[in-house]
């Protein structure tokens, strides 16, 4: 499996969130969603790519798709509130994460799920995330993007202006709240020539 050369930004540098206790300027977006993006928020996002893509159990899923069973077009891993995570820097930026965002009314993080894009034919199709769609709590999903670059798309669900970002190189990319609920996202495939990727999502309690 390719790995990704470290950027320049990172290059020799410890893995560590940048801006502690602090958070990215908010977006607010239409029927009380907001989102905030920071580019290159965790230093030393290279290297920590390259130990959790060999020591992450990574497996393959199926799911049922109408008439079929498809394979889903990723490798992921899932870490609930008790299970430990499987390096410590990401103790470190979840714990950073919840004193960033201490004082919303979302629970704080509490459960990781990582994903590994292997090429630009891995995706993720539209949707919110399952709890967050059926609650009418606010949620708080965060995005660690460690990587080569993939396009994250967000569009609200009854139709309208849509948003776009490029997510590569440890930075940071935070939905809240009724995002999950009134907007969806997607990574879709591309046809360019694209590098892995690993995606790590905090989220709050229940919001998986």
């Amino acid at each position: 499996m390719a790995v990704t050369q470290c950027s320049l930004f990172d290059a020799g540098e410890s893995a560590r969130p940048r801006t502690p206790g602090s958070a990215a300027p908010r977006e607010w977006l239409d029927g009380g969603a907001w989102v905030e993006f920071e580019s290159h928020w965790l230093g030393g996002s290279a290297h920590l790519f390259d130990r959790l893509l060999g020591e992450v159990p990574w497996r393959a899923e199926r799911r049922r798709m109408y008439d079929r069973t498809v394979d889903v077009p990723r490798l992921v891993a899932f870490y609930r509130e008790e299970d430990p995570l499987p390096d410590p820097v990401l103790v470190e930026v979840r714990d950073s994460l919840c004193r960033m965002y201490k004082d919303e009314r979302a629970a704080p993080f509490s459960t990781a799920g990582i994903c590994l894009y292997r090429t630009g034919d891995d995706s993720v199709a539209w949707h919110g995330d399952r709890i967050g769609r059926r609650s009418h709590d606010e949620t708080l999903v965060a995005i660690v993007s460690l990587g080569a670059p993939r396009r994250l798309l967000l569009r609200p669900k009854g139709g309208g202006q849509g948003r776009r970002f490029s997510l590569g190189h440890g930075d940071l990319l935070v939905m809240g709240g009724t995002c999950q609920r009134t907007w969806e996202h997607s990574v879709p495939k591309t046809a360019r020539a694209a590098g892995p990727r690993i995606s790590v999502q905090f989220r709050s309690a229940g919001a998986g």
